[in-house]
């Protein structure tokens, strides 16, 4: 209790109060325009967060984060565009309710899913955190390969339907990985001559190089964006006692699928893209009027939103428990937090528990921000879709500029950025995964790092297998493998029958 005081204490200073409702701010305007998603918006807080003390950085981070994952409703409600990646499913009944005359009703249905969504993430992410952080302290070098292993199976569903495309990505992540100086023999590997490269890539420019860059760069083969005069469109409002009451009315659908959120944002690489999409489907599938899915009803919103929000508060668990980044946006925050001389991990919330209770408050004021800036300001954010994509692209180009080069001060970064956003460009326009190519880069290196700490301390392989923990993992690994390939099967098989009619 005092660790939560204090840590209270410190978030609620109004430096870090601003600076999380400046982060909110900027994450709903940056998630409501379409293709901008919430890892380029927190990639351009990065320079800042370096500037700030730990706790006021990640709320900063926090902030953007959380107004970005409920963002991305807007142009889904309007536009029948997701804003972001993670509003895909949000769109197929959002859209359809505005259309029927009802965008206040759509906005405000999916604002309070995010709201509860994030809640219930954060909640779990509160109890969760502690146990899994001493269950983990137990963990040797065996359970920690076990561990990355049983998370670089999640590449294999990272394919989006092109499951050896995925495969072929998180290899090549994991090959990326492996540039610089041996973990054990301090072995050049891939260093090409540069001595910036004796450490290997920073993964933070290749971060922002492979999923900002790439997509600014998509953004100008596209050419402009059509603007639209969201002022046209019907009301904007919608009594908030009513939409409280339709909530309750479907609460079991928002527990469901806040659940299914966190469960799948733990999940490292899985991500609210998924969450989003899975819930929907769960809902969809356990719903007595399935067929109504589509056509503007409100439980479709409802599961959407409130798993897109929640995964956030899921993704948060393996970063600060286990320091394994649970989502590309937890990996930065893994990196700010890293800057700062800070190693999430079992021990995070027993050695910085301050730090660990005050970024749980952050995230919970952050999600109260959002309802409230969101209430009050939903038209004001809609302007943003106006301005002229020759303006907006060189503020976002600089800013990612900036922030590469602020990692290390040295321009080998900025470097590093402009080469992965170009392949990662290429690798989304062949189809390639980017989630799974990152997963490959940031868990390739911890991977081999612990397998050769395991063999270092007893050469006898049966280990990864006999130890309970480790075994378990490995089972795990195998299933969650065996259980992708059966969905790509599967998937593809219906693929074909669909081609076929």
């Amino acid at each position: 209790m005092e660790n939560v005081l204090l840590s209270l204490q410190e978030v609620l200073q109004w430096q870090t109060l601003l600076l999380m409702f400046i982060g909110v701010c900027v994450g709903i305007v940056l998630g409501c325009i379409p293709g901008f998603t919430m890892t380029m918006a927190v990639a351009l807080t990065l320079p800042f967060s370096f500037t700030l003390d730990p706790l006021q950085g990640i709320s900063l981070m926090m902030g953007v984060w959380i107004g970005g994952a409920s963002g991305g409703l807007i142009s889904a409600c309007l536009l029948g565009i997701p804003g972001t990646p993670s509003a895909m499913a949000t769109t197929f009944d959002a859209y359809p309710m505005a259309r029927n005359g009802q965008p206040g009703r759509a906005l405000a249905i999916g604002l309070w899913s995010s709201f509860f969504g994030a809640l219930i993430g954060g909640v779990i992410l509160v109890v969760a955190s502690p146990f899994l952080a001493a269950w983990a302290v137990n963990f040797g070098p065996w359970e920690f390969f076990s561990l990355m292993v049983f998370g670089l199976t999640a590449i294999a569903s990272l394919g989006q339907g092109y499951l050896i495309k995925g495969l072929i990505a998180g290899l090549f992540g994991m090959f990326i990985g492996t540039f610089g100086l041996d973990p054990v023999t301090n072995t050049e590997r891939f260093t090409f001559g540069f001595v910036e490269m004796y450490n290997g890539f920073d993964f933070l420019p290749i971060l922002i190089g492979v999923f900002a860059f790439s997509q600014l760069l998509s953004e100008l083969k596209q050419g402009a964006r059509q603007s639209v005069d969201f002022g046209e469109q019907k009301s904007v409002s919608y009594p908030i006692g009513k939409t409280i009451k339709e909530m309750f009315s479907s609460s079991i659908n928002v527990v469901r699928s806040s659940i299914i959120g966190t469960i799948v944002g733990i999940l490292p690489g899985a991500g609210s893209s998924i969450a989003n999409i899975l819930s929907y489907d769960v809902a969809k599938k356990v719903s007595k009027n399935s067929r109504e899915f589509g056509t503007g009803k409100k439980d479709g919103i409802i599961a959407g939103e409130s798993a897109n929000n929640s995964s956030e508060g899921g993704a948060l668990i393996p970063t600060l428990a286990l320091g394994i980044p649970g989502s590309a946006v937890t990996a930065m925050m893994l990196g700010a937090l890293l800057i700062h001389g800070i190693q999430p991990g079992p021990y995070f919330i027993i050695s910085e528990p301050v730090l660990a209770y005050g970024i749980f408050l952050s995230f919970f004021i952050s999600a109260i921000f959002m309802l409230l800036i969101q209430s009050f300001g939903i038209r004001l954010f809609l302007r943003v879709n106006d301005i002229p994509l020759h303006i907006l692209l060189p503020v976002v180009i600089v800013l990612c500029a900036l922030g590469s080069f602020a990692i290390n001060n040295r321009m080998f970064d900025v470097g590093v950025l402009l080469l992965f956003g170009v392949l990662g460009y290429l690798m989304k326009h062949f189809g390639f995964s980017l989630p799974a190519f990152v997963l490959g880069v940031i868990l390739g290196p911890l991977t081999e790092q612990n397998l050769l700490r395991a063999l270092n301390t007893s050469p006898d392989i049966s280990l990864f297998f006999t130890r309970p923990i480790s075994g378990v993992l490995l089972t795990l690994a195998i299933l969650s493998l065996i259980y992708a390939i059966v969905s790509e099967v599967k998937y593809s098989k219906q693929m074909a029958q669909a081609k076929q009619e």
